[in-house]
């Protein structure tokens, strides 16, 4: 059983940081891309940002500039630092990744439970 978990999320004001980790757990034979979602009330879910296995990343343009997408890959995990908050930051903030699971040859998509950021003005 593989398990995705969100963790760091929470109040923060304006023009504040917050930094976003998530662990893989279970038999994981390999991890592909790795991205961050969020999702706030009545919208879709967007991409936010992505991290491949090599290290290269891709951000939506809301964020550029102000979130960092980092992995490591020895502990299976993604994190999203998130400087110079907005409130349209504000959103349940979901990890996702293609992963491989022992035994398999093949990758599925994996998601998390998500974590709630609320940025306050």
């Amino acid at each position: 059983q593989v398990q995705l978990v969100e963790s760091g999320g929470g109040l923060v004001q304006a023009g504040g940081s917050l930094r976003l980790s998530c662990a893989a757990s279970g038999s994981i034979f390999s991890i592909g891309a790795m991205r961050w979602y969020r999702q706030a009330p009545g919208n879709q879910r967007e991409l936010v940002a992505v991290i491949t296995t090599a290290g290269s990343t891709n951000y939506a343009d809301s964020v550029k500039d102000r979130f960092t997408i980092s992995r490591d890959n020895t502990k299976n995990t993604v994190s999203l630092q998130m400087n110079s908050l907005k409130p349209e930051d504000t959103a349940r903030y979901y990890c996702n990744a293609n992963l491989r699971v022992s035994g398999s040859n093949l990758y599925r998509v994996y998601w998390g439970q998500g974590t709630q950021v609320t940025v306050s003005s």
